[in-house]
């Protein structure tokens, strides 16, 4: 069974954002978030369905989301 993961996909700013996340539904994409301000949409599918969607018309980027963890205030870490 495919392991299905959380994507960030940067789009470019030449065509509406909805059309894009049209698109990346019909390839199989899961839509999170659609970012509008910052030109990115989140969702949630498995690895052959990510590099599907690297060649939708509008894509720039994809990657996985990474979780951050920046400690609590006033830690001398935070990475």
């Amino acid at each position: 069974m495919a392991t299905v993961a959380l994507w960030l996909i940067t789009i470019s700013s030449d065509q509406p954002i909805d059309d894009i996340a049209t698109r990346l539904t019909a390839e199989g994409l899961t839509i999170r978030e659609v970012l509008k301000e910052i030109g990115c949409i989140t969702g949630t599918a498995d690895d052959a369905t990510a590099q599907r969607l690297k060649k939708v018309k509008g894509v720039v980027d994809i990657a996985p989301d990474m979780q951050i963890d920046l400690g609590p205030p006033e830690a001398d870490q935070t990475w």
